[in-house]
């Protein structure tokens, strides 16, 4: 008899399972003619855009060699581009726990090529791309060579997500606004200062102020760690029409190192690297 509960209860569980996992699926269907055509009715998204900062001229697609790439400007691009309060109004359980949290390595993930998980990238000195198809929007991001998928076909947030560095996406449009929710995330730097808990959900809001114009609007949601959702400010892009994204290969001539105490270094002798 127990052995039939048992072998019971294990084709529940697999029942179970199965129901779960496909609840969790979501199928792509081919794009039709009309849904191409609806994408004309959509905001034009398409193209090469960064958070404006100034600078450019000459070189490939009127950007200069190095323009919006290299590390000083990138140290000096932080902050700019957006406005952002302080932090966010924390429960005392996770109060407590920001009073005790470690203050993170110094640069330790990225000199070892380790792309920022979102939001920050999102806010790295480099071009993006943006790609609009029927059902999903795609953001190409120079840095650390990223991709990131938006679905907007109806799919749900996933109850069980697969924790990522991105997290998994899914955006509807309010009018002429995408509005992208991200939820599961890696436990790694994502540029928060702020404990929070693995039930975060990252909402952005994208939109059109003018045709060369977009903002992003950033509020991160957290039940367990927060009071009321937290509004990370908002960030300005500009279009670059004539721009194209390069390659960004993160461990060509890197001279980059991480010591033991996990504080970022740089090696000035000539690394083994590609020959130019």
């Amino acid at each position: 008899m127990s052995t039939l509960r048992t072998v019971s209860g294990l084709v529940a569980a697999a029942f179970a399972f199965s129901v779960t996992t496909l609840a969790q699926t979501y199928v792509t269907q081919s794009a039709t003619a009309a849904d191409w055509a609806a994408m004309a009715k959509l905001p034009d998204f398409n193209g090469v855009w960064e958070v404006g900062l100034g600078g450019g001229g000459g070189g490939r697609g009127g950007r200069g060699a190095g323009v919006g790439r290299g590390t000083a400007r990138g140290a000096a691009a932080r902050g700019r581009g957006r406005a952002a309060p302080a932090g966010p109004s924390l429960t005392p359980e996770y109060a407590e726990k920001a009073k005790n949290m470690p203050p993170p390595p110094v640069n330790a993930q990225t000199a070892n090529c380790l792309p920022p998980g979102l939001p920050e990238i999102m806010n790295q000195p480099y071009p993006m791309e943006f790609l609009l198809t029927p059902g999903k929007v795609t953001i190409v991001i120079e840095a650390y060579s990223q991709v990131r998928h938006i679905y907007t076909d109806g799919r749900p947030l996933p109850s069980d997500p697969d924790p990522s560095f991105y997290g998994t996406s899914i955006g509807h449009w309010e009018g002429d606004t995408l509005v992208a929710e991200t939820v599961g995330f890696e436990d790694i730097p994502r540029g928060l200062n702020f404990p929070h808990s693995d039930k975060m959900k990252i909402v952005e809001r994208f939109h059109l102020t003018d045709p060369d114009t977009m903002t992003i609007q950033t509020a991160v949601e957290d039940p367990e760690a927060f009071t009321m959702p937290y509004n990370m400010g908002m960030r300005t892009l500009k279009r670059h029409r004539n721009w194209t994204i390069a390659e960004y290969i993160c461990e060509e001539n890197n001279r980059n190192y991480v010591d033991a105490n996990g504080k970022a270094g740089l090696n000035l002798s000539n690394p083994l690297a590609s020959p130019k």
